[in-house]
């Protein structure tokens, strides 16, 4: 499904609702993305296409790299965010967000993950890339399991 939206919020909303709308079952969908602030919020919505429609992780990867070229660890702050969206089968949305911070190291590390996960260095994660990490502790402290974490508390709540 084409991400069209302008933000993780309405490109999750976008992919729930038409599942939703295809199957008359509730839905649950997500998007999510790398936000570097020295690049003013790039990749952001554009995370899995940065350098191209048909680019590949590394590509992407290393298109991020030469743009932060020259930039110390102090201009390289970054966060993985995740906008979840579920809608029920009457089409009400409810939706919440998760969010790693870290920033972005000068070189790829770690064979684990995908996408960004080699270049980013989570504050939690004690100098390990994300792709350093074991998986139940990328699952503890990753932008996805914050968010469905989080949605999970408020559609308790709405009970």
């Amino acid at each position: 499904m084409p991400e069209t939206g302008e933000t993780f919020t309405d490109n999750a909303y976008l992919k729930a609702e038409a599942y939703r709308a295809r199957f008359g079952l509730a839905a649950l969908a997500d998007d999510s993305g790398l936000v570097v602030d020295a690049l003013g919020g790039r990749p952001g919505v554009r995370s899995s296409r940065y350098a191209g429609e048909r680019a590949s992780d590394a590509d992407n990867t290393r298109r991020l790299l030469e743009e932060l070229d020259g930039f110390g660890p102090e201009m390289r702050a970054a966060r993985f965010q995740c906008v979840v969206v579920f809608v029920d089968e009457r089409g009400e949305p409810t939706s919440a967000c998760g969010t790693c911070e870290g920033q972005i190291g000068f070189s790829p590390r770690g064979s684990g993950g995908f996408g960004y996960d080699p270049v980013f260095l989570p504050e939690e994660a004690a100098g390990s890339t994300m792709a350093e990490l074991p998986m139940e502790q990328k699952n503890a402290i990753s932008h996805r399991g914050k968010a469905l974490r989080a949605l999970k508390e408020v559609l308790l709540a709405e009970e």
